[in-house]
C-alpha cells in the first residue's frame, strides 16, 4: 500500500497518478477518514488526561473527608461525601466515553485500512503513458530468427492432437472448459521445462528454490496485493480461509512477512515453481483455442527483495535471467515496456517478455517483470535494519515469469514442427528428456 503521508501531502498528485492508471481510488473518502481516526485518537488522549486528573482529584477529597470525620464536622462530612461521589462519577463517564471512541475508532481503522487496500501504486516516472496496451512501448525483437518453413506451420492445438500429447476432450470431461490433459511426450516435456528452468535460475543466475504451499490464507493475497482487487478471479475454499495461489509471487511476497530482515541479508533472491489457478472470469472470450489461456497452468516465478536504492538496476538483471531462458530455447521474442494503464495494480514498472509462435502466428506473453518497489513490502509489513543503525526501512520487491509454461509450451511444438509432423526438441531440454531430440509423428 502507499505511504499515508503520500496521499496525505500530496493527494492531489496521487489522483494525477491513479488517472494515469485509467483506475480510480477512495483519495478523499481515504482522507476524511483518516482525519476523523486522527480526531477519535487526539480525543481519547485528552480523555485519558482528563481521566487522570480526576482520579488524583478523588484522593484529595477522600483525604479531606477523612479530616472531617475525624474532627466530627457533620455538616462538612456531608459535603465532602458528596464531593467524593461526584468525584468518583467523573473518571467513570470518562471511561465510557472512552470505550465509546475506542468502539468507534476500531470502526474508523478498519474502514481507513480497507480503503487504502483499493489504492493502486503508483507509476515509475520511466513507465510510459497511456490508458491500455495499445500505448504500451514495443522494443526491437531479439533472439533466433523467426523461423521460416516450407510447408503450412499447424497451430498448436492441431499439433498436439495430432502427435496424441494434448487431450482437449478429456480435459473438459474432467473439469470443464479451459483445462486439458497432457500426456507421454506432451507430459514430458513440461516437466523438464520445469526442470531446465528451476536449475538455469538456481545454478547459474544464482537463485534460492522455494517450494510454497499451494494454498494460503486470504491475508497472503492481500500482502501481495491481489485482494482486494482480484477476489473473483481467485479460487477459494468455501468453508475455511484457504485460496488457491494464482501465482507464486503471493507465496513469495510473504516469506518474510512481518519480519525484520538485516541489510545484510539483502538482495535474496527465490524462485518456485507452482501450479497456477485463475477463474479468468476478466478474460472470458479471449485465447479460447488451445491451451493459451487456461484456468489451471505451471509457472517458475523469480522473486527478490532488493534494497530501494538500486531496485531498478535489479529489475534490469531480472529482465535479463528472463530473457537468458528465451535465449536458451532458441525463441524469437520482444520486450514490451508495458502503459500506465496496463501495469498491475500493485506495481510500479513491468515489462513483458512476447515469443513468436508460427503455428498461430501470434507473439504470445511468456513473462511479465515488475517492480513493486516498497508496495508490497508495506502490505506485509517486511522491512530490513539499516546497516548504519536507523529504524527499520521497507525494501523493494520485484517479480517475474521465469517462464510461464503453457505459451512457452506452444512456441516449442509450433516453431519446432516439422514436414512429417514430429518436433524437434530443443538442445537444452534433451538432458532432461532422457536424451530424445524429437518428439516423433
Amino acid at each position: 500500500m502507499l505511504d499515508i503521508n503520500l496521499i496525505r501531502n500530496r493527494p492531489e498528485w496521487v489522483k494525477e497518478q491513479v488517472a494515469k492508471r485509467n483506475d480510480s481510488a477512495p483519495i478523499d473518502e481515504i482522507l476524511q477518514t483518516d482525519q476523523r481516526r486522527r480526531e477519535i485518537l487526539q480525543e481519547v488522549e485528552a480523555l485519558r488526561q482528563e481521566r487522570n486528573v480526576a482520579s488524583k482529584a478523588i484522593g484529595r477529597v477522600m483525604g479531606q473527608l477523612k479530616k472531617a470525620q475525624k474532627a466530627d464536622d457533620a455538616k462538612l462530612v456531608a459535603e465532602l461525601t458528596q464531593q467524593t461521589e461526584d468525584a468518583k462519577a467523573a473518571p467513570r463517564k470518562i471511561g465510557e466515553r472512552i470505550s465509546e471512541l475506542d468502539e468507534e475508532l476500531r470502526e474508523v481503522e478498519a474502514k481507513f485500512r480497507d480503503l487504502q487496500m483499493w489504492v493502486p501504486n503508483m507509476p515509475h516516472e520511466t513507465t510510459p503513458i497511456g490508458p491500455d496496451e495499445e500505448h504500451n512501448v514495443i522494443r526491437e525483437p531479439e533472439g533466433e530468427p523467426t523461423p521460416t518453413f516450407e510447408f503450412e506451420p499447424k497451430p498448436h492445438w492441431e499439433l498436439g492432437v495430432d502427435l496424441d500429447i494434448i487431450d482437449f476432450e478429456r480435459g473438459v470431461k474432467l473439469s470443464g472448459s479451459r483445462f486439458y490433459l497432457l500426456k507421454g511426450w506432451g507430459a514430458r516435456l513440461q516437466r523438464a521445462l520445469i526442470q531446465f528452468m528451476l536449475d538455469t535460475h538456481t545454478l547459474q543466475h544464482g537463485y534460492t528454490e522455494i517450494y510454497p504451499p499451494f494454498i494460503v490464507r486470504s491475508e497472503i493475497f492481500e500482502g501481495a496485493a491481489q485482494l482486494p482487487k482480484f477476489f473473483d478471479n481467485i479460487y477459494r475454499d468455501a468453508e475455511e480461509d484457504y485460496m488457491l495461489l494464482a501465482t507464486a509471487e503471493v507465496a513469495l511476497t510473504n516469506v518474510h512477512r512481518d519480519e525484520i530482515l538485516d541489510e545484510q541479508d539483502l538482495p535474496l533472491k527465490y524462485v518456485a515453481y507452482t501450479p497456477c489457478f485463475r477463474r479468468e472470469k476478466m478474460s472470458a472470450g479471449k485465447d479460447v483455442r488451445g491451451i493459451k489461456r487456461g484456468h489451471q497452468f505451471d509457472k517458475v516465478e523469480m522473486y527478490r527483495y532488493v534494497l530501494p536504492e538500486n531496485s531498478y538496476d535489479y529489475h534490469e538483471a531480472l529482465l535479463q535471467d528472463a530473457k537468458d531462458i528465451c535465449d536458451a530455447l532458441g525463441f524469437r521474442y520482444r520486450v514490451l515496456e508495458l502503459a500506465t494503464g496496463d501495469i498491475g495494480f500493485g506495481m510500479a514498472k513491468t515489462y513483458d517478455i512476447e515469443v513468436w509462435a508460427a503455428g498461430c502466428h501470434e507473439w504470445l506473453e511468456v513473462s511479465s517483470i515488475s517492480n513493486a518497489e516498497d508496495f508490497q513490502a508495506r502490505r506485509a509489513n517486511i522491512r530490513y535494519r539499516p546497516a548504519d543503525g536507523g529504524k527499520p526501512r521497507y525494501p523493494h520487491t520485484l517479480n517475474a515469469s521465469g517462464l510461464a509454461l503453457p505459451r512457452v509450451m506452444i512456441a516449442i511444438l509450433e516453431n519446432n514442427q516439422q514436414a512429417d509432423g514430429s518436433v524437434v526438441i530443443p538442445e537444452v531440454l534433451r538432458p532432461y528428456m532422457g536424451g530424445a531430440a524429437i518428439i516423433p509423428a
